[in-house]
């Protein structure tokens, strides 16, 4: 199985072979407690997404968080590891 680890690695490598700038706090306990884990800019376009390995449930604070961002009109995504094809597609 993928850990959550592995599975931010491949999502930001991808990222960046299809050119996104990409963010993820190192030390997330020093941020705001439930932030999405990664966020990708491309010209006009601003992703946030959490990531989860398969059986990860998000929190009440990462939900708030992905609720409150998606009104924003920014595109929000919680990915797992089997949405890999669908992400690929997504951030081309």
């Amino acid at each position: 199985m993928t850990t959550e680890a592995q599975f931010l690695n491949q999502v930001r490598s991808l990222a960046r072979i299809l050119g996104w700038f990409t963010y993820h706090p190192q030390l997330s306990k020093w941020s705001e407690r439930g932030f999405p884990d990664i966020t990708m800019v491309r010209g006009t376009r601003l992703v946030f997404a959490e990531l989860k390995n398969e059986k990860g449930k998000t929190t009440v604070f990462q939900d708030d968080w992905l609720e409150r961002l998606g009104q924003t009109g920014a595109e929000v995504y919680l990915w797992r590891p089997a949405d890999l094809e669908a992400i690929a597609e997504i951030l081309r």
